[in-house]
């Protein structure tokens, strides 16, 4: 890790391919917490109308197997929009005029609300009632003629046409609220499942191509010019004691070298088949504005398959405790919001990983994954948790909360999220140009 953090330039500019790494990252995140929720959506039934990467304007769409493929113009999530989940767009009351078009069945499977004049083979009616969600009816009466009213029968895949756009029905069963507490909580819970799952394929790949870290402190490089080469350390010693202490982890061994910058550090390294007493001096060096010595060496990697297999899940799971940490002390107040980081934030420190390597890159992309997966399981409006909260008070309760209601509280939650986005921005902003 040490090369990871310390081999970070100060700030970042707008190089391309920064730009280009943070575009990919970005759309692989989304796109795979989305995914998640998509595949469970459909795995259960639902109407998937949309899949948008991105908010704000369409710059790019197309439809497969029923639903609206996106990309927007704003890079700050995502989403699923499933049928019933939000408010309907299209709602046929008694008096609408409207055009029906029939299938080969004798069935409706165009619904014309506007425009009618443009589909002169429709056949026009003035709606009595309307039951899209069980019954699949239109009652009307023709154009001109209020004795005979007509039932008409509706496909389960018609398409409503407003303003020359098409919009599938959604039955009940298709709906959202029609599903099973278990299956409106897995599709939830899918989104943030994924990206974890991603964070552990990375972290595999890692382990695959190069190599786990050493279970013990084997040097496995060494900077040229550094205290550690000017000490005579060479890569493959194993550090076995530090200032007469006996010594098994890295972490141990960093942290001596860490409080002692400008001080003369007196280490026992094993080397081949005999040890070896040497003399370092780490220099001192500041991050984020603290001192601390450097020796300059990078901890030695290893392959294994089951070391590999097991690292995998393991980074993973320190990760999370540690994000789960710094999420607490923020909630507490022990952290200030000026530590959060917007796109601009992460923009800025992706642009700094990438100049470090490829590898580094990638273990960026799983940590944000899986910072990702826990943000959005936390019980907050608008956020997975926060669904998931009111579809876990539904199941203790056994009746559903009032969709308005609902609907209320992750509105306003939408928009506190959006104003929370606007400071963080800000300060980004701030961090990076001023």
């Amino acid at each position: 890790m040490e090369r990871f953090i310390y081999g970070l330039p100060k700030k970042g500019v707008f190089y391309l391919t920064t730009v280009i790494a943070f575009i990919l990252m970005f759309g692989l995140l989304v796109s795979v917490h989305e995914w998640g929720h998509l595949i469970f959506a459909k795995k259960a039934g639902m109407l998937a109308r949309e899949f948008a990467i991105g908010f704000g304007p369409k710059i790019f769409s197309f439809t497969r197997n029923e639903t609206l493929y996106t990309i927007r113009l704003l890079p700050i999530g995502g989403y699923v929009r499933v049928a019933g989940d939000d408010p309907e767009i299209i709602e046929l009351k008694p008096g609408h005029h409207i055009g029906l078009e029939f299938n080969d069945e004798g069935k409706v499977n165009k619904i014309i609300v506007n425009n009618k004049d443009k589909h002169p083979n429709a056949h026009l009616i003035e709606v009595e009632t309307v039951d899209l969600d069980h019954q699949l009816i239109i009652d009307g009466y023709d154009m001109g003629d209020e004795t005979n009213l007509k039932r008409f029968s509706v496909d389960r895949k018609a398409f409503f046409i407003m303003d020359e756009q098409e919009t599938q029905i959604a039955p009940f069963d298709r709906q959202f609220a029609s599903k099973t507490p278990g299956q409106r909580a897995m599709q939830l819970f899918a989104g943030p499942m994924m990206n974890f799952i991603l964070a552990i394929l990375i972290f595999l790949i890692l382990g695959m191509v190069q190599g786990v870290p050493s279970d013990r402190a084997v040097i496995g490089e060494v900077q040229s010019n550094s205290p550690a080469e000017e000490a005579g350390i060479i890569a493959g010693d194993e550090i076995i004691q530090v200032e007469g202490s006996s010594i098994s982890t890295w972490e141990e061994f960093t942290s001596v070298i860490q409080d002692s910058a400008g001080q003369e550090v007196e280490i026992v390294v094993k080397r081949e088949d005999y040890t070896e007493t040497l003399t370092v001096t780490p220099k001192e060096i500041e991050v984020e504005d603290v001192k601390i010595g450097q020796a300059g060496v990078f901890l030695a990697f290893e392959k294994s398959f089951f070391k590999t297999f097991k690292y995998g899940f393991s980074q993973t799971y320190e990760t999370s405790k540690t994000i789960l940490v710094n999420l607490i002390m923020l909630i507490t107040g022990q952290l200030s919001i000026d530590m959060l980081a917007g796109p601009v934030g992460i923009y800025d420190v992706t642009d700094q990983v990438v100049q470090t390597g490829f590898m580094n890159y990638l273990m960026w992309t799983a940590m944000l994954s899986i910072n990702l997966g826990i943000i959005n399981l936390v019980p907050l409006p608008a956020l997975d948790g926060g669904r998931l909260l009111f579809v876990g008070i539904e199941a203790v309760r056994g009746k559903p909360i009032d969709p308005q209601k609902e609907g209320f509280f992750h509105v306003i939650g939408f928009a506190l999220l959006m104003l929370l986005m606007i400071v963080v921005t800000w300060n980004d902003i701030q961090r990076l140009f001023l």
